[in-house]
């Protein structure tokens, strides 16, 4: 499989502030790959600069084989983007739009139609097409702009925010760097089976040190006042952990048990939630 995108060593500061600290990235044609972090992490700035929006402080970015820096007109006519925000005109019709994009990429007429004929039943936009942008709900712009972003077939499409579970591989972005990559079921796996999380008003360390001896508990992380029980099976562990949690005499504020997620995995590199932290730099957006 040949790449679309690869980096190595890709920096950007804004100031003082270092945004993306050396980003080695590469995603294989044909293949799904998502960014995952909290608001700060550096995500968006990586994207934008993928996308020629932002120029590298260093390092290297080659999009469809072409570098972000030295050639961005050969990337900008091989990509779609669809950003976070959709910038379209509320004046226009969707079906104006597509055309008006259609016709700047260099598309024929001929082209232009065959395309809205996909697009409209991809995107499921329908009748839509026909009215002024200023009338569409928010889901129907997201629509539209994702067909915008796909009129001219682009060989690599940039997605701020895609839909969820979307990613054959998932890159865990923070700080500005890569700190863990894989299938989202892989990078869950590495947790255990199951989680129960308890959220504490009182002694967590001291809990945390009991239920580490209980039967069946693989691991036991604490957060501040919440601990993350991790077991094979958490519907048998429930209630030896609540009972545990009793007798050491913290307040249990919230008990719950789920499958794990990718912030469970986020959790455990990084010691933060994936939605602490903010930077003006960085919209939290992923590709």
């Amino acid at each position: 499989m040949s790449d679309a995108i690869v980096t190595e060593g890709l920096e950007r500061s804004f100031g003082e502030t270092r945004a993306v600290a050396g980003v080695d990235l590469g995603v294989g044609t044909g293949e799904i790959y998502g960014f995952l972090g909290p608001n700060g992490a550096g995500k968006s700035t990586t994207v934008r600069m993928l996308c020629t929006l932002l120029v590298p402080s260093a390092g290297t970015a080659r999009v469809d084989g072409f570098d972000v820096v030295q050639q961005p007109k050969q990337v900008r006519l091989r990509i779609g983007v669809a950003l976070q925000d959709a910038s379209l005109d509320p004046n226009q019709s969707g079906d104006e739009l597509l055309r008006l994009q259609g016709r700047l990429f260099g598309l024929s007429n001929d082209e232009i139609e065959r395309q809205l004929g996909d697009l409209t039943e991809l995107v499921d936009i329908g009748d839509a097409l026909q009215r002024r942008v200023k009338t569409y709900s928010g889901g129907m712009k997201r629509r539209l702009d994702l067909a915008v972003a796909l009129i001219h077939n682009p060989n690599v499409l940039f997605l701020d925010e895609p839909t969820t579970g979307l990613a054959d591989r998932v890159g865990i972005i923070d700080r500005g760097r890569i700190i863990a990559e894989g299938r989202p079921d892989e990078l869950k796996r590495t947790l255990g089976s199951d989680v129960i999380v308890a959220e504490l008003g009182g002694d967590a360390q001291r809990a945390c040190d009991q239920l580490q001896h209980l039967p069946g508990v693989t691991s036991v992380e604490r957060h501040g006042e919440e601990l993350t029980v991790l077991t094979p099976d958490a519907t048998a562990l429930l209630s030896p952990v609540a009972v545990a949690l009793d007798e050491c005499g913290v307040t249990v504020q919230n008990l719950t048990m789920r499958r794990p997620t990718l912030d469970d995995v986020y959790l455990r590199i990084t010691g933060d939630h994936l939605l602490a932290g903010s930077d003006p730099t960085d919209d939290g957006e992923a590709p």
